[in-house]
């Protein structure tokens, strides 16, 4: 047994935030510049990751993809947590609408993009990273989906139409869920990638994961920590606790996942907050310390608590 769990952190956990932390180094020396971390997110964002999801999600079948049991168990339990965040933001911490809605989306929002493809690539290689995928897809739905509602609260004269023209056209805006999108229906249409648009396709996909672990450790370098760190402590409890014990009582309770499906399911909900929160707070200028603190904070936590979690999740 204690050989397995040494062999899963060395072969699964040192390679991942090694990476991260040489991102972080590479920030900490000044290697690659003041702007790099903002050029990285922006590549992985709009040129690496769309040809990876687009690639995963039209080789897989549309039923492994679309498994309702799955979303419902991710998406039920970040709805439940993000909820108590809510009351927790409005009661205990007297946050505007807007002001609670950014609170719950940093106990919620998980990093799946940046953290749980590359972790899961790792530890599965390619077959096995649609769990994080789907994951993913849930919470850009989610983050369209409370930038809709943070626009509602904030606006005296906002009309149901331009609600939902708005959160179409931030969907629509997203590359990273119209890839998806996109190769679900190439997937449903039965159509296979040409060879060269295939290895094309591959060969930027395949810089995702390495160059995502980089950027996050990049990214981290220089964050504040001036905030209100009752606050932040409660949403890093909320994000590495809550919401994975509300995901594993919906799992095991309610949609009765298998074990394996569980597993996946608790450990994507119990990864840090993800950077797409400092990116909402920053836009709307609401907690973005705090928001910037959690996510520090989380990412430097979840050393102990994935490699906790990635012990159970490979070896139980």
């Amino acid at each position: 047994m204690l050989g397995r769990i040494m062999e899963t952190i060395i072969n699964i956990v040192f390679p991942v935030f090694g990476i991260v932390l040489t991102g972080y180094l590479a920030g900490r020396f000044g290697i690659l510049g003041t702007a790099a971390a903002s050029a990285l997110n922006r590549f992985i964002f709009f040129i690496a990751l769309p040809p990876l999801l687009f690639t995963f999600t039209a080789r897989a079948p549309v039923a492994e993809v679309l498994n309702w049991p799955f979303i419902g168990v991710f998406l039920g339990g970040t709805v439940l947590t993000l909820a108590v965040a809510l009351v927790a933001g409005r009661i205990f911490f007297g946050h505007t609408p807007a002001a609670a809605i950014v609170h719950g989306l940093a106990a919620v929002f998980a990093n799946t993009v940046y953290m749980g493809i590359p972790l899961f690539m790792t530890a599965y290689g390619p077959g096995g990273t649609m769990p994080a995928i789907v994951a993913s897809l849930c919470n850009l739905i989610v983050i369209g989906t409370v930038i809709a509602a943070i626009d509602v609260v904030s606006s005296d004269s906002v009309t149901i139409r331009k609600i939902l023209c708005d959160t179409l056209m931030s969907f629509a805006r997203n590359p990273l869920l119209m890839a998806a999108l996109g190769g679900i229906a190439f997937s449903f249409a039965g159509f296979s990638i040409p060879k060269p648009a295939e290895n094309y396709l591959d060969l930027l996909g395949a810089a995702a994961g390495p160059t995502a672990l980089f950027a996050m450790g990049l990214s981290l370098f220089g964050q504040p920590l001036r905030a209100d760190m009752h606050e932040v402590g409660w949403l890093v409890i909320a994000k590495l606790l809550i919401h994975p014990a509300l995901v594993w009582l919906l799992a095991v309770y309610v949609f009765a996942l298998d074990t394996g499906t569980m597993k996946a399911a608790v450990f994507l909900a119990a990864l840090p907050s993800g950077a797409l929160v400092y990116v909402v707070a920053q836009r709307f200028d609401i907690l973005v310390a705090r928001t910037s603190a959690a996510i520090v904070v989380s990412t430097a936590i979840s050393v102990i608590t994935v490699s906790t979690l990635l012990v159970w999740l490979f070896n139980g």
